[in-house]
């Protein structure tokens, strides 16, 4: 029986596959503890999980909308990311994750778990790092699309040399953010790192854990040594109440599949108009719609009155697990996050993808060129282009027979357990 400690900080696109993972070490024996932010405690407590705080908390991170709009900046969102959100409270972090870890027989790092390299390297113990999404690989062979710099896709045509001296000049740039990092490195006394934590420096030279679908990306050449592709580790948070999902059993079987919008945990506090402009497509498209908000339903009351759609055609939720709508919907609507994505995906269910910003783009794309999505960027998303888009995936089959083969490869990659594996192995 081991003890193997979880760090990772995010959203719960950045939480939910380790839980998946930690329960799937539980049912073999093993004894997982998740640290993270005490944001997600009800949620890592809620499935059975242990928890452990690991900053930075709630409170130093100010109002949850105000620091999604900032994240979510096309151009400063990572430098927002990395100066204000994560380097400030490097040492907090790694102070409470040197404290979860004892005791600890191997340690798993998210991307952005930075502490979690130092303490491998100071106590000694195991070490295994993941990447979530095929962006955090950075492969110039399979060059990823970058919100802050679309256009750079496009040079691949050029061969793989363009690419790299645009990661190399991305990477001095961000370089220049970790030196909160650097600092406690050093007072620590190890040794210089000649790379950079966000780059290669996030991966452990014992092995990488890349918990995504081949579907999305098969491995290259370029990979971080010793990186096995897993396949997603899906987990959709706890049951909704039953009184919900009475309701929204009744609401399916009422009529035909509705389309199903949301905006993951994340964008949805910076959601604009998208659920109005949802509502109007619904309207145009004359079709039944359910929408997960993360947001008071009844705000949306009096924008479904103006439609005169039929009673109930419209259906506002706050929050139900994906896996309970998904594969009940017509066509999905969605950002594009990971988690959300490998939702829909093992849905097998048409996608329209509205990319805001960080791996979005790329996972959009990705998603589109297997035939059964299409994108349309965040912030050019009127109520014509969805209506439009929508049509297209609604009246073309073959949308839908690429999503059901695609679920079919998902669902052969099943899921949790092959990176629980690999971790059990590890000595």
């Amino acid at each position: 029986m081991k003890r193997i400690v979880f760090a990772t900080f995010g959203s719960l696109g950045d939480l939910h596959p380790y839980i998946a993972i930690a329960l799937e070490l539980k049912r073999l024996g093993h004894r997982p503890l998740l640290a993270t932010t005490d944001i997600h405690r009800e949620a890592v407590d809620s499935a059975g999980v242990e928890f452990a705080p690991m900053r930075p908390h709630a409170a130093q991170l100010g109002d949850p909308a105000e620091l999604v709009r900032r994240l979510l900046h096309p151009v400063r969102g990572p430098e927002y990311l990395m100066r204000e959100l994560v380097m400030p409270h490097v040492r907090g972090a790694y102070q409470d994750l040197d404290q979860a870890c004892a005791g600890a027989d191997l340690l798993v790092t998210h991307p952005l778990a930075f502490a979690g390299r130092l303490i491998a390297e100071k106590r000694g113990i195991a070490w295994r790092s993941t990447v979530l999404a095929p962006l955090s690989l950075m492969s110039a062979i399979d060059p990823p699309l970058l919100g802050v710099a679309p256009w750079l896709f496009w040079i691949r045509k050029l061969g793989v040399a363009p690419y790299r001296a645009a990661f190399a000049a991305a990477k001095r740039i961000a370089g220049g953010w970790e030196q909160p990092l650097r600092a406690l490195r050093a007072d620590l006394g190890l040794r210089p790192m000649r790379t950079y934590a966000q780059f290669e420096g996030q991966y452990s030279p014992g092995g990488n854990l890349a918990l995504f679908s081949s579907v999305l990306a098969e491995p290259r050449a370029d990979w971080p040594a010793n990186t096995t592709l897993c396949g997603f580790s899906r987990y959709d948070g706890k049951p909704a109440a039953a009184t919900l999902m009475a309701e929204l059993a009744a609401y399916l079987g009422a009529g035909s599949a509705p389309i199903v919008f949301t905006l993951g945990s994340s964008v949805s506090m910076h959601a604009s108009d998208f659920f109005a402009t949802a509502i109007e497509a619904a309207r145009r498209l004359g079709h039944r719609a359910l929408l997960v908000t993360g947001q008071d339903p009844a705000q949306f009351d009096a924008i479904i009155d103006s439609t005169r759609m039929p009673a109930g055609a419209i259906k506002v939720v706050r929050y139900v697990p994906y896996s309970a709508v998904f594969p009940h919907a017509a066509a999905i609507v969605h950002q594009g996050g990971v988690g959300t994505l490998a939702q829909a995906l093992a849905a097998g269910r048409p996608q329209l993808i509205a990319p805001v910003a960080f791996d979005q783009p790329d996972n959009a794309r990705r998603a589109a060129r297997l035939g059964l999505a299409r994108t349309i960027d965040f912030r050019r998303l009127t109520s014509g282009a969805m209506t439009s888009a929508l049509r297209e995936l609604l009246s073309s089959p073959g949308y839908g027979t690429r999503a059901t083969a695609v679920a079919r490869m998902v669902a052969a990659e099943e899921q949790a357990h092959s990176a629980a594996a690999l971790l059990a192995r590890v000595e």
